[in-house]
C-alpha cells in the first residue's frame, strides 16, 4: 500500500476513534412512548429524527418513516422524555458534611476534579441542563466552557458564579461577594455580567439596604440577567418581591408551619400580573433533602451507592465517606425534624398562589449526591406532595427553559430544538421512581449512555 494512502487511512481511523460516543450525524429514536414536555397526550410508538445536534422531525411509526442513512436506536418499551433540568445544583460540593473544611481543603481542586465529576454524574443521571448557583467565578466559567466545547462531559450549564449578599460568611469570600452601597452592588453585578454569567444569585437580601438590593436586581435586569433569591425568611421574600426577584429558592421559614398571610397576599398580587411583570413568578422549593432525611437515618444504604464516586479520587471518596459516617449527628440537619412537617403545607400554599414551581435540588449538600438528587426530588413531588407526574416532568423540562428564556432551543422534544433526550424502561407517568435508572441519555445528538451503560471514560 502506498505510504500516502496508508497515512490517510490511519488519519481517518484516528478521527473516528476520537469522536464523542454515539456521534453519528443522523439518528432515529424509534418505538418508545414520547412525553414531549408539552401539554398534549404522550405519543405511542414514537419516532424522533435527529440530525447533528438538532431534532428535525417527530412523529410515530405510522406517520414518520425513517429515511435512509439514519442510525436506528430502539426505544421500544421505554418512556422517552426531554433531558431533565436541575435548576439548583452546586458543582463545587459533593455530599461532604463539613463546609468550613471542604471550602478550604478543596478550593484548589474544584476545576480539575470536583466540578468535572459533579457535571458528569449529573449528565449520566439524565440531567442534560443544570443551573449552578454558587461557585468561584473563574471555575464556573471554565467548567461551562469545557462542557460546551466537548472537552469534558456534563449538562449544558447556566452559572451564577459567586453569590451576592450583604457580607460573605468567614472563609467563603472566593464564592460569596459582599456589597457596600448601591454603587458597589451595581459594580459587582457588572463584573459578573462582563465575565459571562447567566444568572445573578442573591442571598440574605433582607440584610442589605433596600437601595443595595434594588441596585443588584436593576443592574442585572438592565443586562438581561434573571435574578434568583433565597426565601428562608419572610423578609427575604417581601424584599425580593419589592425589588423584582424572578425566582425564589427553597421553602424556608425554618419550622414555621406556613407562609404568613401578608406574604401570601403579596405572592398572589405578583402572580396576578404575569407577563406585565416580565413573566410568571418562579419558585424552586428544593424539598427532597429535607423530606428524606429521616429515611436516610433509618436506611443509609443509598450512601454506599458508588455512583457518586465517579470522577473523584480515592482519597476524596474516603474523605466524604468519613464525613457522613454518622448521618444522625450532622448539625446541618438539626432542625430538619421540625421543618419536615411544614413542607406539604408550604408547597400547597405556593401552588395555590400561582407560582410556577421548578425542579431543583440543592444537589451537593451533605449526603445529597449529583447522581441521585434530581430523581429523588421528582419522587417526593409526585408521591408525597401529590403533584401530577406530567406537571412534575414539565417543571424539570419545559418551565426551566421558559424561565431561562431559551425555550426556542431547549425544554421539549420538538423539531428545531436541541436533541437533549432521555429514555427509561417502563411507564414513568405511573412510576416516577423509574428515573433513578435512566437507560439512555442523549445531549445535542451525542449519546452518553445507552442500555444503562455510560459511553464516556
Amino acid at each position: 500500500m502506498p505510504i500516502i494512502v496508508s497515512r490517510l487511512l490511519l488519519a481517518v481511523l484516528f478521527a473516528t476513534l476520537i469522536l464523542p460516543a454515539g456521534a453519528a450525524d443522523k439518528k432515529a429514536l424509534v418505538g418508545g412512548r414520547l412525553i414531549d414536555g408539552l401539554l398534549g397526550s404522550p405519543t405511542a410508538n414514537s419516532v424522533i429524527l435527529v440530525d447533528g445536534d438538532t431534532i428535525t422531525a417527530v412523529g410515530s411509526t405510522d406517520t414518520l418513516p425513517v429515511p435512509e442513512g439514519y442510525e436506528v436506536i430502539s426505544t421500544e418499551g421505554m418512556s422517552v422524555l426531554p433531558g431533565l433540568w436541575d435548576m439548583h445544583v452546586h458543582l463545587m460540593i459533593t455530599g461532604h458534611s463539613d463546609y468550613a473544611y471542604w471550602d478550604k481543603a478543596y478550593l484548589n481542586k474544584l476545576a480539575d476534579e470536583i466540578m468535572p465529576a459533579s457535571a458528569e454524574q449529573l449528565l449520566l443521571a439524565g440531567v442534560t441542563t443544570a443551573r449552578d448557583l454558587g461557585a468561584p467565578l473563574t471555575e464556573s466559567i471554565l467548567i461551562r466552557s469545557k462542557i460546551g466545547s466537548g472537552e469534558i462531559p456534563g449538562p449544558r450549564l447556566f452559572v451564577s458564579g459567586p453569590f451576592i449578599q450583604h457580607k460573605p460568611y468567614p472563609g467563603t469570600e472566593a464564592f460569596r461577594w459582599g456589597v457596600k452601597g448601591a454603587s458597589d452592588a451595581r459594580g459587582k453585578v457588572r463584573k459578573l455580567a462582563e465575565a459571562g454569567v447567566d444568572v445573578i444569585k442573591m442571598v440574605d437580601q433582607d440584610e442589605m439596604t433596600f437601595a443595595e438590593a434594588e441596585a443588584v436586581v436593576d443592574e442585572a435586569h438592565k443586562r438581561g440577567l434573571p435574578v434568583v433569591g433565597h426565601s428562608h425568611r419572610p423578609e427575604e421574600i417581601r424584599r425580593g418581591l419589592a425589588i423584582g426577584v424572578d425566582n425564589f429558592e427553597h421553602t424556608g421559614l425554618a419550622a414555621a408551619p406556613e407562609y404568613p398571610e401578608d406574604v401570601m397576599t403579596l405572592l398572589k398580587e405578583r402572580t396576578a400580573t404575569g407577563r406585565v411583570r416580565g413573566g410568571p413568578l418562579y419558585w424552586t422549593p428544593t424539598v427532597e433533602g429535607l423530606w428524606n432525611y429521616d429515611s436516610v437515618i433509618a436506611n443509609p444504604e443509598h450512601l454506599d451507592n458508588d455512583c457518586w464516586h465517579r470522577g473523584l479520587k480515592p482519597e476524596t471518596i474516603e474523605d466524604i465517606k468519613a464525613s457522613i459516617a454518622e448521618p444522625k449527628n450532622l448539625l446541618y440537619f438539626d432542625l430538619t425534624p421540625k421543618r419536615k412537617p411544614t413542607l406539604i403545607r408550604k408547597i400547597h400554599q405556593l401552588r395555590e398562589a400561582g407560582v410556577v414551581l421548578l425542579i431543583g435540588t440543592d444537589s451537593g449538600i451533605p449526603m445529597k449526591f449529583h447522581c441521585q438528587s434530581t430523581w429523588n426530588e421528582l419522587e417526593v413531588w409526585v408521591n408525597v406532595m401529590h403533584i401530577p407526574p406530567m406537571e412534575a416532568i414539565r417543571a424539570a423540562t419545559y418551565w426551566p427553559a421558559k424561565m431561562m428564556k431559551v425555550a426556542d432551543k431547549w425544554g421539549t422534544v420538538t423539531p428545531g430544538k436541541y436533541a437533549d433526550i432521555i429514555a427509561v424502561r417502563g411507564d414513568v407517568l405511573k412510576h416516577i421512581n423509574l428515573l433513578q435508572n435512566v437507560d439512555f441519555v442523549m445531549k445535542g445528538g451525542v449519546v452518553y449512555k445507552s442500555e444503562g451503560r455510560p459511553l464516556v471514560d
